[in-house]
C-alpha cells in the first residue's frame, strides 16, 4: 500500500516544517507551497491524497484557492488552518469546500487526529462511489437499480458462468423467466437454444411427451416424431416454470434424466442423451410445497443448486418510477401517443401502490392508461381510473352466453350444419399431419396456445 501524501500549503516556512514533522511521526510523507499558485502548479502534477492549508496566502486567501480547486474538478480533502477561530470563518470554509477546520496553535494531537478523520471519510466516499459506479439500471431484460436488483444482478451473472443447476423463486410478474433468460444469454451456451416449458400449463398426463417427446404412432394424434423440449435444448438450456405443479410421477423420471441426461421418448425403442443446462421456478414456497407432497424434496435439492429470489415490486424502492418512465415511452410509441411523462401526481400514485401483480401489474396499467388517455403527462387520475378497471375486469363475472333461437324459427338449411367440435377436429387433426405431428407448432399455426391444444388432443383421445 502507498504512502499516505499531504501537501502543506503555507506561507510561513517555520510552520510549515513543524507541520510536517507532525506528520513525519505519524508515517505520512509531505510536500509544502507557499503560495496558492504553487499549490495548483503541484496538485496538477501528481496525486495528492489531503491539502493542509492555511487561509491567509500572499497571492490571495485560502476561500479563493479552495474554489479553485473545485472549478478544476479537483476532488480532493482539504483541511483549512487559520489563526481566526471565529464561527463565520469556520463556515465560510466548509461552504468553499473543505473537509474540516483547525485553529492556530496547532497541536501535534489535534493536526493528526483531524487529518485521520478527514482520511478515513474519503476512503469511505469513495468506496461508495465506487459502488454507485457499477450499479446498473439496465440488466439484459431487467430495468432496475435498486440495491436488491443490483444484487440479483451479480447472481444472475454469477449463476450464468457455471454449469449447476439453478431455482429461481419469486411472486408472479417479478420476471422469473427474465432471470432464466438471462443465465442463458451470459452463459457460454447462449449460441445454442432456451428451451421454455411452462408446467402449470400443459397437461399432466400431457407433459411427459412435451419435455421427451414421442416416436411415431406412440399414441392416437402421434403422426410423426416430436423432439421435445429436453431434446430441443441440447447443448442449450432448458426452464422448467412452475415446477410444483408437475405430477409427482413424472417428476420422478424427470429426477432421473436430472442425474443421467438421459430419457426414453414415449413408444421409442431407445434412449437418447443430451447436454442441458437446468433452471427451474416457482411462485410458491418450495418448503411448503414439499411438506404438502407437491415437491419431491430428492428433486428440488437436485435442481436447487444455485438459488435466487427476485424480490417484489413493492421491495425495490424507486425502481418503479424508472419501470414506468421507460415502458411510458416505448408504450407512448407503440400507441402513437403525446405522454411525455409523468406528472408529480402520477409518480406519488406509483410509489404509494404496493403492485401485488409486480412489474406485470405495472405493464398491464400502464397500457390501459396510454390506451385511454393521451399527453402530455400520465395523471395521478389516469392511473387510478386504469388500476380500477384492471381490478375490475379481473373480478367480473364471465359474460352470459345469447340464448339460443328456438328450432322451429331456424330455416331449413341448418340441418347441414355440422357439430363445431367435429370440423374443430378435423382442422387440428390436419394441422398436425401438416406440422409433421409438432404439436408446438401446430398450436402457433392455429393461433392456440400449446396447452389448449393439448387439452383437446387429450379429450378427444379419451373419448375414441
Amino acid at each position: 500500500m502507498s504512502a499516505v501524501e499531504i501537501l502543506i500549503v503555507e506561507d510561513s516556512m517555520a510552520l510549515s516544517a513543524t507541520y510536517q514533522e507532525y506528520l513525519g511521526r505519524a508515517g505520512y510523507t509531505s510536500q509544502m507551497a507557499a503560495t496558492a499558485d504553487s499549490a495548483c502548479r503541484q496538485l496538477k502534477k501528481r496525486r495528492f491524497d489531503a491539502v493542509l492549508m492555511d487561509l491567509n496566502l500572499p497571492d490571495g486567501d485560502g476561500i479563493s484557492l479552495l474554489a479553485r480547486l473545485r472549478k478544476e474538478g479537483m476532488d480532493i480533502p482539504v483541511v483549512v488552518i487559520t489563526a481566526d477561530p471565529s464561527i463565520e470563518t469556520a463556515v465560510r470554509a466548509i461552504r468553499a469546500g473543505a473537509q474540516d477546520f483547525i485553529s492556530k496553535p496547532v497541536t501535534a494531537a489535534r493536526l493528526n487526529l483531524t487529518l485521520r478523520n478527514v482520511l478515513e471519510q474519503q476512503a469511505l466516499k469513495n468506496i461508495v462511489n465506487g459502488y454507485r459506479a457499477m450499479e446498473r439500471d439496465r440488466f439484459c431484460d431487467f430495468i432496475g437499480r435498486s440495491p436488491a436488483m443490483q444484487i440479483v444482478y451479480r447472481m444472475l451473472e454469477n449463476a450464468a458462468q457455471s454449469r449447476a443447476p439453478v431455482f429461481i423463486t419469486g411472486a408472479s410478474g417479478t420476471g422469473k423467466e427474465l432471470a432464466a433468460r438471462a443465465i442463458h444469454q451470459l452463459s457460454p451456451r447462449k449460441a445454442e437454444a432456451f428451451e421454455a416449458l411452462n408446467c402449470a400449463a400443459v397437461p399432466g398426463n400431457l407433459l411427459e411427451s412435451e419435455i421427451f417427446g414421442h416416436a411415431r404412432g406412440a399414441f392416437t394424434g402421434a403422426v410423426a416424431r416430436y423432439d421435445g423440449a429436453a431434446a430441443r435444448a441440447h447443448k442449450g438450456t432448458l426452464f422448467l416454470d412452475e415446477l410444483p405443479e408437475m405430477p409427482v410421477e413424472m417428476q420422478s423420471k424427470l429426477l432421473r434424466f436430472t442425474q443421467s441426461g438421459v430419457f426414453r421418448p414415449l413408444g421409442a425403442g431407445q434412449e437418447q442423451a443430451v447436454d442441458v443446462r437446468f433452471v427451474s421456478a416457482t411462485n410458491r414456497d418450495p418448503l411448503q410445497a414439499m411438506a404438502e407432497g407437491q415437491l419431491r424434496e430428492d428433486l428440488y435439492y437436485r435442481l436447487n443448486v444455485i438459488s435466487i429470489h427476485l424480490p417484489p415490486l413493492s421491495a425495490r424502492g424507486d425502481d418503479v418510477l424508472l419501470i414506468a418512465q421507460i415502458l411510458l415511452a416505448r408504450m407512448t410509441q407503440e400507441e402513437r401517443k403525446d405522454f411525455e411523462g409523468l406528472d408529480e401526481g402520477a409518480a406519488a400514485f406509483l410509489l404509494q401502490h404496493d403492485w401485488p401483480g409486480n412489474v406485470r401489474q405495472l405493464q398491464n396499467t400502464l397500457r390501459r392508461a396510454v390506451v385511454m388517455h393521451n399527453g402530455p403527462r400520465l395523471t395521478r387520475g389516469m392511473l387510478q381510473q386504469a388500476a380500477g378497471t384492471v381490478r375490475q375486469a379481473s373480478q367480473a363475472p364471465a359474460a352470459s352466453q345469447t340464448a339460443p333461437a328456438p328450432a322451429d324459427m331456424l330455416p331449413a338449411a341448418a340441418a347441414n350444419i355440422r357439430p363445431l367440435r367435429e370440423v374443430e377436429r378435423e382442422i387440428v387433426e390436419r394441422a398436425l399431419v401438416l406440422c409433421g405431428g409438432n404439436i408446438t407448432e401446430a398450436a402457433k399455426r392455429l393461433g392456440l396456445n400449446a396447452s389448449t391444444l393439448h387439452r383437446k388432443l387429450n379429450k378427444w383421445r379419451e373419448a375414441g
